[in-house]
């Protein structure tokens, strides 16, 4: 079986970070192994609000060392990477063991348009970014690594994804959903040479938590198992889709994608 190393951040809700990897590497049949970078908590007692306790670069170096170390991985693909030196670190561990990556770039938690730390945009466009095989940043995250504001067309994508590429990364799929003009869910890929555009039709929900996740772990199994970053991006946009149309209610703030959507 392929194996994975997640680097990421720890959704105590369940539905998004690594608990939303793991559900997807499960269902699409890779293991998945984890080096836990910050845990987010949301507060009951206050609209669910997201604090966030970041991991020390100690303890995320020794699960890294366990992992790589003590077992070996396929590929690697990083999430929420909470300060420069765990951005630093991870960029670090891609060149020490020659592993391929698929950095989805979280900036900021579901819902904030303001990232959590705003030096780490330039840690991830400077040491991360241009060691990807894909990245996969959402409108928010694609403007701050292409240094851009208020992405609303397709256009503007391609201009995001251009720039992106051109920090280094090898492949770029830069998700607009449901935030582009237009009638349709649209993401734009490009691979240095020319962009493709995928679209859905629009899924009328709010229960989206933890989607940027399944999308990016979606793309690193299928890639892993043997497929192109194109083919890949096509099949996690298949396996999003079916996980938004079947999302759920958790409680009054928040609804998860649904992974297990995907079994036939």
């Amino acid at each position: 079986m392929k194996k994975v190393l997640v680097i990421a951040g720890s959704d105590t809700s369940g539905g998004a970070g690594i608990q939303a990897d793991l559900k997807t590497y499960q269902e699409i049949g890779v293991y998945g192994m984890t080096a836990l970078t910050t845990i987010v908590a949301q507060n009951p007692n206050n609209q669910w609000a997201h604090d966030v306790y970041p991991i020390d670069r100690e303890t995320v170096q020794a699960q890294i060392t366990t992992i790589l170390d003590g077992v070996g991985v396929d590929i690697m693909k990083t999430g929420m990477l909470p300060t420069t030196e765990i951005i630093e670190l991870a960029a670090n561990t891609l060149d020490k063991y020659q592993l391929d990556a698929v950095v989805d770039p979280v900036l900021a938690c579901k819902g904030q348009d303001e990232p959590l730390y705003p030096e780490n945009a330039k840690a991830l466009r400077e040491l991360l970014v241009p060691k990807a095989l894909i990245t996969t940043p959402n409108l928010f995250e694609a403007g701050q690594l292409a240094q851009m504001s208020n992405i609303t067309t397709v256009d503007e994508m391609k201009e995001a994804a251009q720039k992106i590429y051109d920090l280094g990364a090898k492949h770029v799929i830069v998700k607009g959903g449901s935030e582009v003009e237009g009638d349709q869910a649209v993401d734009v890929f490009y691979d240095g040479d020319q962009f493709e555009l995928f679209e859905h039709d629009m899924i009328d929900t709010p229960f989206t938590h933890g989607a940027g996740c399944t999308f990016a772990s979606a793309v690193t199994a299928s890639i892993v198992k043997g497929h192109s970053p194109r083919e890949a991006v096509q099949s996690a946009k298949q396996f999003i889709t079916k996980a938004i149309e079947q999302s759920w209610q958790l409680n009054e703030y928040v609804g998860p994608v649904n992974q297990f959507a995907n079994r036939k």
